[in-house]
This record gives structure tokens, sequence and C-alpha cells, in this order.
């Protein structure tokens, strides 16, 4: 069986679903070819040669791109099976058949791709022609696996080095090469705009430990002088995490890592923040999605704008920086919270921390959110549209579309250093008072400083 694994879009990092699957396939005997197409061309010779195409698809963006390539694909193997793995797949089933894809993988989606290649390949190497072929492409393997696996070892070989990808960047120092794991996937909380909650329904998956700590070996070998961790939210389960990073330290002192925690965990799990200054933690990404209680309320986030606040205060005292993130705009948005939410981003001295597209981030409502549940919902989205795969909305208020509209024209350059968000905010500061129709007041000259020590991962953070 020859099979292609095709990776579009993963915020810069290399793939570790794509090297997990590509190892699960080559432990069988597989001949895997694994393409990251956000960096090299998509290589005709070995789509044609495929009995199988898949596609990963962790995110939104990733899944949009998939299907400009999937027709692609057919154009030129038009006998090849067409699979979609990822956390976006099953959300997209009916989308994703229509346009061609055969099988549908979704949660632990490696041991339904080695089920449908073995299948194939009993059917003379599924070639779809052969007689009886038809019916080995007909999926049997759940849409949606939660099942415990037996991780292996990620085989990284034949995706791009490392150095393509994003780098962890700190104004006035080299930049340093990062690699990309994970140690959980899933998520226990049922936050009502996430992507993850149709899929994992408040469950989450452990990758064992000894598998985590060899995929940061061989990417310590390959160059990596940081690491991120990709998991949903790194305090799941805390009793898993903390001894990895404890073991990369002990075994990697020099290395740095980041990770993702929700305001809520580190609040609750806040004796644990001195055990991740200790052991290298660089940024703390966390979802604050907004600074506006009755929307925090809405996304059903755990936490409040009084949360926000005091985890901020929290991280400052351990030494920590926080990576904040947000769901600026939302049918629920307003001018006034609006510009609340860059008041309070200032008074919390968090504007260099802030990467400059988060003033643009828009709602996104795919199939199987939660948000479809919420009451009221039905009166302020539209129809789905294939294409873009989400619910159409526009603001009730043309002036928050317009504020969008003009922000995200304002940071599409995407990676915008340190020294420069400060401008962005005071623009932004500036565009939010012209649309209120007042003045905007001065900032306090304290908070115009720029911190030359954030570090930053020098990939703009899209969906």
């Amino acid at each position: 069986m020859n099979i292609l694994l095709i990776a579009t879009y993963e915020l810069g990092r290399q793939s570790f679903g794509l090297a997990s699957a590509a190892a699960w396939l080559e432990r069988e005997g597989m001949t895997v070819q694994s393409v990251d197409s956000a960096l090299t061309p998509l290589p005709a010779e070995h789509v044609e040669a495929a009995d199988l195409i898949a596609f990963y698809l962790p995110m939104h963006t990733a899944t949009r791109l998939a299907a400009e390539l999937i027709e692609t694909v057919k154009l030129l193997n038009s006998d090849a099976h067409i699979c979609c793995v990822g956390l976006y797949a099953p959300v997209n089933e009916s989308f994703l058949r229509r346009i061609g894809a055969d099988s549908i993988l979704g949660g632990e989606f490696e041991e339904g791709l080695l089920s449908i290649c073995r299948r194939l390949g009993q059917s003379r190497n599924g070639n779809r022609k052969h007689p009886g072929a038809e019916a080995a492409f007909q999926q049997v393997e759940p849409v949606t696996s939660l099942n415990r696996q037996n991780f292996i070892i990620p085989q990284r070989e034949g995706l791009p080095p490392l150095s393509d990808y994003a780098q962890l960047c700190c104004n006035g120092k080299p930049a340093r090469i990062t690699g990309y794991t994970e140690t959980t996937r899933g998520c226990k909380y049922l936050c009502r705009h996430c992507p993850v909650v149709p899929v994992y329904q408040g469950k989450f998956r452990v990758v064992q430990q000894d598998v985590v700590m060899e995929d940061i070996r061989q990417q310590v070998e390959a160059g990596a002088a940081h690491i991120t961790f990709g998991d949903p939210d790194f305090f799941n389960g805390p009793g898993h995490v903390l001894p990895i990073v404890e073991a990369l330290h002990n075994q990697f002192p020099e290395i740095t890592y980041d990770v993702t925690i929700k305001i809520e965990h580190l609040l609750k799990h806040q004796q644990h923040l001195p055990v991740l200054k200790s052991t290298g933690c660089a940024i703390i990404t966390s979802a604050v999605e907004s600074a506006d209680n009755q929307i925090l309320d809405i996304f059903d986030k755990g936490h409040t704008r009084e949360d926000f606040i005091e985890a901020a205060a929290l991280l400052e005292s351990n030494g920590l920086v926080l990576n904040p993130t947000f769901v600026t705009f939302t049918p629920w948005t307003t001018l006034e919270n609006y510009r609340d939410l860059l008041r309070l981003i200032h008074q919390l001295g968090l504007v260099s921390n802030v990467s400059p597209v988060q003033y643009a981030i828009r709602l996104l409502i795919p199939n199987g959110s939660r948000l479809l549940e919420w009451p009221g919902i039905d009166a302020l989205i539209g129809d789905f549209n294939e294409s873009r795969l989400t619910y159409e909305w526009q603001h009730q208020d043309p002036k928050v579309d317009k504020l969008f509209d003009e922000i995200s024209t304002l940071v599409t350059p995407g990676h915008i250093s340190i020294a420069d968000r400060r401008s962005v905010f005071l623009k932004i500061w500036k565009l939010v008072h012209s649309l209120i129709g007042e003045p905007p007041p001065d900032l306090p000259e304290q908070y115009h400083l720029d911190r030359t020590e954030i570090p930053y991962l020098n990939e703009p953070w899209y969906c």
C-alpha cells in the first residue's frame, strides 16, 4: 500500500497528527509519504502513486485548504481512496463526502486509518476499478472514535525541517527553533463555542509519557530549542503532564516550552505554577475570549472578567508570561465592550502580550457547535456556508462589522513584532473611539513602554 498523508496548515507547527499516523502505518510495512502543503508544493508523482490519500484537518483553516486540494488530487488520481482525519473531519462530514472524501475519521483516528488501509490492501491495493473493490471503499470504521490508544513514537522523517516552522522569538535574542508535540487530546470541558466539544464531548485522552519524551528527544536532536505542547488544555490532567515537564527539564535543562491552560485551571491549579516556571515554561496561552461576563456566560467558559484579572496577576507574580487570546467579534459584541476590553488589556499591562491578530478574531459557528443550542441564536445567524464552514452572521450594529473590517485590514500583514504591538494597539484604540464618536483618552505613559523580554511565536494565531 502506498499512502500519502497531507497536512495543509497547523499554525506554523510540524504536525504531530501527521507524524503519528505515519508511524502507525509504517509499522505495518506500508509505504508512507508525508507532505506539509503549507511549506511544500504537493508532488504530483506522490499523488498519482497513492492508493490512499489522507488529509489531516485539526483546524478550520486546514479544512478549507484541504477542500481546495481534494479536487486537485482527484483529478490526478481518481482511483485513490480519499480520507479526512482529525478534529474538523467529523463535524464537516457531509460536505467532505460530497466533494470526494470516501472516509471520515475524528477523535483518536490512527486505529481507524490503519483499519481502512488494511481493508484496501486486501482488495488489490485498493484499486477502485478492481471487481469487489468498491465494497472495501465503504467505511465501516466509526466516524468518531474515543478509544484509548497506545501511541507510538511519531515518524517525522519526510516533513520539512523544524527550522522551516514557527520559532520562539524574544526581542534582541536569537530565535529558537521550535518543536511541537501533544500529551493529551480532547478536553473535559464543554465550552459552547469550542470546536473540540462536538467531537470529544467532554472527554480527553492521554499520549503515554514515554512516547511524548521520545518525541521531544527526536525533535531536540533535530535542532529544537523550544517545545510547544499543543494540548487543548495542559491542565486537564495535571498528574499526567507535570511529570512530563519535570522529565523534560531534567533531561534537557536548556529547553523551554509553552502550554495552553484555561483561566479556570490557572486559578484552580495555581499551586503548580511554580513547577512550570522552574521547568522552563516560557509562555502560557489562555483563551480569555472576552472581558464581558455576558459573552463569557453565553460561551460557558467557566471564568469571569474578574477571574481573568486575577489570573493575569497570578502569572505575573510567578514570573510567567501570559499570551491571552480572544474572540473579539461576536453577535453580542458592542463598540463599548470592545473598548472596555482594550482598556482592560492596557490596565493589566498586557498590550505587548497580545498578538494583534487577536483584535480581529471573528466567531466561527461550525456544524455541531453547542452555540446552536443557545436560546435566541436562530435570530442572530443565517444559513450554513459550506465554502466557509460556518454559520453566517452579521452584527445588528453595522459599525461593529465596520470595526472588524478595518481592524482585519490593519493586522493582515500577519507577524507584527513586540515593538510594533503598542503602535497597532493605539491605532485600534483611536479607531474604536472614532466609531463611538468620542475623542480617544490619552493612555497612561507607564503602559507605553515596550517590554522587550516577552517571548512569542512568530506565527500569527489563526483559527
